[in-house]
């Protein structure tokens, strides 16, 4: 938008002076248009930012790599190119620029994961077309829209379970979170939910006395076993395929739960914290690594990603007291909370009784 546009929008929004006719479109386009995002989308599936050069490439020879129309396909580019993705510098010759590298698939932002409609990203932002029953139900979208609950569907689309473990890998943080917290003060970390062991393994290679045990539903377990015995780590982590619904294995001096609780409503995430309490006994502890509403927070943010657990899965996000009402109906009490990135505070748990 231009500054006219941006100051337009904000009164609109900011309960300023009464817009109509033209202005009232100019304001409102940014945040109804659902063209541009659906084509970029598109886009990135067929693989185009990876398709065309920067010379210029030719539109019947895109539509033949990626079997699309080439009329259809050229309409989409010039959308794009009109949203300042993409060029024309020449009729039916279309050239990357600047905004379309970003979404290759070997830039190193990984944006592209987030759109591919054959991905787990892609796939995601489709739930919201559920939006509507959510708000009116209180229920997911995801099996509404796509015919099975979240991590069913995921359980059985092995293609779409890794996508789904691999972009969560690529936007963890975890060396961070490795390093901000005193992992060494442990000798075994069960990480519960851990998917196929990039967090187990980032502590296990920084931390050399630690062994770990990681517990994840059969398939992913299976996954995470090949991974880690890839990294070197095969002998100093367990790998257990088990609901964490059920009964954990003992013996850990933390049970790590890294972005599993705000999946689940209240009422699963207290049976998952159950779990991880009656495995760690009365002398471990509970990590749950998570992202709490906390000072410096971007209130949007926070607001955009509970909307987006409630439409997958029926979760949500939680503030610090959330988690430490969550402890308590677990059997647990919350004995320290450590800001380690903006995107990890470790509210560490202990037996409600320890230290009473």
């Amino acid at each position: 938008m231009t500054s006219d546009d941006e100051a337009t929008a904000t009164t609109a929004t900011t309960g300023g002076a009464a817009l109509d006719g033209p202005d009232a479109w100019r304001a409102m386009t940014p945040l109804m248009d659902l063209v541009t995002p659906m084509a970029l989308r598109v886009a990135v599936t067929l693989r185009l930012p990876d398709l065309v050069d920067e010379d210029g490439s030719d539109i019947d020879d895109l539509a033949a790599r990626t079997g699309s129309d080439p009329d259809a396909l050229g309409r989409l580019l010039r959308h794009l190119v009109g949203r300042g993705v993409f060029a024309e510098p020449r009729p039916g010759t279309f050239a990357a620029n600047g905004t379309a590298v970003l979404l290759r698939r070997d830039h190193p932002s990984a944006v592209w994961r987030w759109l591919d409609l054959d991905g787990f990203g892609g796939r995601m932002d489709l739930a919201f077309t559920g939006l509507a029953d959510t708000v009116r139900t209180g229920r997911p979208a995801w099996p509404a829209v796509f015919g099975a609950p979240f991590w069913s569907y995921l359980d059985a689309n092995p293609e779409l379970s890794a996508s789904f473990d691999a972009t969560m890998a690529a936007n963890a943080g975890y060396g961070e979170l490795a390093e901000g917290y005193d992992w060494s003060a442990l000798t075994r970390v069960a990480d519960v939910g851990g998917g196929t062991g990039a967090l187990l393994a980032g502590l296990l290679l920084r931390h050399e006395g630690l062994r770990g045990v990681l517990v994840d539903l059969p398939g992913t377990a299976s996954r995470a076993r090949e991974y880690l015995a890839g990294r070197g780590l095969g002998d100093r982590c367990e790998t257990v395929g088990r609901s964490f619904f059920d009964e954990l294995p003992g013996g850990a001096d933390a049970y790590v739960l890294n972005r599993v609780l705000h999946d689940w409503a209240d009422t699963e995430a207290t049976a998952i914290l159950r779990r991880c309490a009656d495995a760690a006994g009365p002398r471990g502890r509970v990590l749950i690594l998570e992202s709490p509403i906390v000072s410096g927070t971007d209130p949007a943010m926070f607001a955009e990603m509970d909307l987006r657990m409630l439409v997958l899965s029926g979760g949500r996000e939680r503030t610090v007291d959330d988690y430490r009402a969550l402890a308590a109906a677990a059997g647990l009490r919350v004995a320290a909370v450590r800001d380690i990135t903006a995107r990890h505070t470790v509210v560490e748990c202990v037996p409600a009784a320890a230290g009473t």
